[in-house]
């Protein structure tokens, strides 16, 4: 189903997001907005840790994917509005590869940390 399918998306997103801040920041956002926080904090840049890992731009596109996944968790399937679904499949294909760009910068950032280490 389109549904799960779009949660699945910011799902796995999301669970990077986490790794990042438990491993890089070291701090993970807690309470009833943590994945909000979370969301918005990988727009930013830590200083002396880590550049942002998202722009503001995919960020805001992005909470409209996490608001979708909130939704499926919380509402039957057959609740949910095609119409909905439908614009965030049209939204995919520019966001998609806008995103990924971001997320290989992100992976050379970390590619430079552990050539820094050793």
């Amino acid at each position: 189903m389109l549904g799960l399918d779009l949660h699945g998306f910011y799902s796995g997103l999301e669970r990077f997001f986490e790794l990042i801040g438990k491993h890089i920041d070291q701090n993970l956002p807690m309470g009833e907005t943590w994945h909000r926080d979370l969301l918005e904090r990988m727009a930013q840049d830590v200083t002396g840790v880590r550049p942002a890992v998202i722009s503001p731009e995919s960020e805001r596109q992005l909470d409209s994917f996490r608001r979708f996944r909130h939704l499926v968790r919380n509402l039957y399937a057959t609740n949910l509005v095609p119409e909905k679904m439908a614009s965030l499949m049209d939204e995919l294909p520019q966001l998609w590869p806008k995103l990924q760009e971001e997320l290989l910068a992100f992976a050379k950032f970390l590619e430079y940390l552990a050539e820094e280490k050793d």
